[in-house]
C-alpha cells in the first residue's frame, strides 16, 4: 500500500544533453503517485535552443513547465525552478539520473515516513561500473556519488525550506559544492536530512582524457564552502578532503626548480625538480594502481598527474582571492 502523500514537484536543470530525454523518460513510467509538476530549466546560454524533449514524459507532458535561466549555472536554475513551485515538497533530479521503476512509489514512502523537523530526503544513488574490468579514474570518481551526502541527483526538500534559506547559493558556479553548502545552511536552520529508499541510477557519462583537469576549477568552490562554513566544513559534510595540500606542495618544488635553474642554482634546482618528479609519480601512481592499467589509462594518469597539481593549486589560489570578502547567502525565492 502506497503511504498518502503531500503533492510534490519535480525541478530538473538541464544544458539540453541528450540524456534529458531518457532520464524524461524514466520519470513517467515509474509506478507510484505522480508529481503535481515538473519544471524544466533550461540553463542554455544564449537564444533558445532546440526545443527540450517534453514529448518523452507521456502524459506528464501537459504538467510540465519550461523556464530559462540563461547559463548561469545549476545552482541558479535550481532557484529558477524552485520559485515556481508551491507544493509541499520539491524534489530535485539531475538530467542524466535514471530513475528506477518504482522509484515514484518509493519516493512517496519516503516522504510520508518524514517526520516533522526532517527538511530533505536523500534518494539512494547506484553508479554502474564496468563488470569485466577495474573501472577508470573518471569512473571511480563518479562512484563517489554513492557515498555523497546530499547530492542533488536526486534529493527531495520542503519547498518552505529551502525557501527560507534562500535556496542555492549562486556563487557557486558548477555542479559542485552547491549541494553541500545548501545542507548544512539548512541543518544550521535547525532541520534534519535523512537518507530515504528510493533508488536512482546514475551513469558515469562519456568523458576525453583531460576531464580530471577541467574539473580541478572545483578546487575554487572549495575555497568558498572554507570562508562560508569553516576550515572543518569537510567533517561536517563527510567530504573527502583531497590532496591541495599535495598539489600545492608538488607545485612550489616545480616551480622552485625552475626559478632556482634560471638563477645558475644547479644543485638546489635538481633538488626542488626530484621533489617534483618524486610528487608527480606518487599522484599518478595512486591513480593508475586501481584502474584497469590498460596503454591508454596509464598515458592519461601519467601525463594529468604532471598537470593537475599546477592547475588545482591555481583554481585554490584564484578562489581563495575572489571569496576573501565572501558572507552568507543572502538570496530569496
Amino acid at each position: 500500500m502506497i503511504p498518502p502523500l503531500a503533492s510534490y514537484a519535480v525541478v530538473v536543470p538541464t544544458v539540453g544533453r541528450p540524456c534529458l530525454a531518457t532520464c524524461l523518460a524514466a520519470l513517467a513510467a515509474s509506478e507510484g503517485p505522480e508529481p503535481s509538476r515538473i519544471v524544466l530549466v533550461d540553463d542554455r546560454p544564449g537564444p533558445p535552443g532546440p526545443e527540450l524533449p517534453v514529448g518523452t514524459l507521456g502524459p506528464l507532458a501537459d504538467r510540465t513547465l519550461v523556464l530559462r535561466s540563461g547559463g548561469r549555472g545549476p545552482a541558479a536554475a535550481r532557484n529558477t525552478g524552485v520559485r515556481v513551485v508551491d507544493e509541499p515538497w520539491t524534489v530535485l533530479l539531475d538530467d542524466d539520473v535514471r530513475v528506477s521503476a518504482y522509484w515514484r512509489e518509493q519516493l512517496a514512502r519516503d516522504l510520508a515516513e518524514a517526520s516533522p523537523d526532517t527538511g530533505g530526503v536523500q534518494g539512494v544513488l547506484e553508479v554502474p561500473l564496468p563488470a569485466d574490468r577495474r573501472p577508470t579514474d573518471w569512473e571511480r570518481n563518479t562512484a563517489g556519488l554513492r557515498d555523497a551526502l546530499w547530492a542533488t541527483a536526486d534529493m527531495a526538500y520542503r519547498t518552505e525550506v529551502l525557501k527560507a534559506v534562500g535556496g542555492f547559493d549562486e556563487r557557486f558556479p558548477r555542479a559542485f559544492r552547491e549541494d553541500a553548502d545548501l545542507a548544512l545552511r539548512i541543518i544550521d536552520a535547525g532541520w534534519l536530512i535523512r537518507r530515504g529508499e528510493r533508488r536512482t541510477e546514475h551513469p558515469v557519462r562519456p568523458a576525453d582524457r583531460w576531464v580530471s583537469v577541467r574539473v580541478q576549477k572545483g578546487n575554487a568552490d572549495d575555497a568558498l564552502m572554507a570562508r562560508l562554513h569553516g576550515r572543518d566544513w569537510w567533517e561536517r559534510a563527510s567530504a573527502p578532503r583531497g590532496r591541495i595540500r599535495r598539489h600545492a606542495a608538488v607545485t612550489a618544488a616545480g616551480l622552485a626548480a625552475l626559478v632556482l635553474a634560471a638563477a645558475g642554482r644547479r644543485g638546489a634546482a635538481a633538488l626542488a625538480g626530484a621533489g617534483w618528479v618524486l610528487g608527480t609519480a606518487e599522484f599518478a601512481r595512486a591513480r593508475i594502481a586501481p584502474g584497469p592499467r590498460t596503454l591508454d589509462e596509464i598515458l592519461t594518469m601519467t601525463v594529468t598527474s604532471a598537470i593537475v597539481p599546477a592547475v588545482a593549486t591555481w583554481h585554490r589560489l584564484g578562489g581563495e582571492l575572489r571569496h576573501r570578502g565572501a558572507g552568507s547567502w543572502d538570496g530569496t525565492l
